[in-house]
């Protein structure tokens, strides 16, 4: 199983670089693009009916390594079906401010060091 997610997860990994390089610069649409396509993909690979292996493989080990926010999406999709409304705020809110604000306190304090 390790073997499936890490060949997946270096698949992906490559397709990032890849759509980053391929995109102009001036504003972030490498990742806006992976972020975006990686959501309609995981998507179609959680609504279709597919072995354990190949779930790993395709969604925890490619679409993993080409963006998290695909699995991001896809949760709180699930909170929000499931009638789990307050759960799946919290986690908007949390991820949407406290992700970009735990990646600044973090470049600040290599600055700082």
């Amino acid at each position: 199983m390790l073997a499936l997610v890490g060949v997946g997860g270096a698949i992906g990994a490559v397709l990032r670089y890849l759509i980053g390089e391929w995109m102009p610069d001036g504003f972030p649409w490498g990742t806006l693009t992976v972020n975006l396509l990686g959501s309609l993909i995981l998507g179609v690979i959680v609504g279709m009916s597919l072995s354990a292996e190949m779930g790993l493989q395709l969604g925890t080990g490619i679409m993993g390594a080409f963006t998290t926010m695909s699995a991001y999406s896809v949760d709180l999709i699930e909170l929000f079906e499931n009638s789990e409304y307050g759960p799946a705020l919290s986690y908007l809110l949390v991820t949407v401010v406290g992700c970009p604000l735990l990646a600044y306190a973090g470049m600040r304090m290599m600055q700082t060091a």
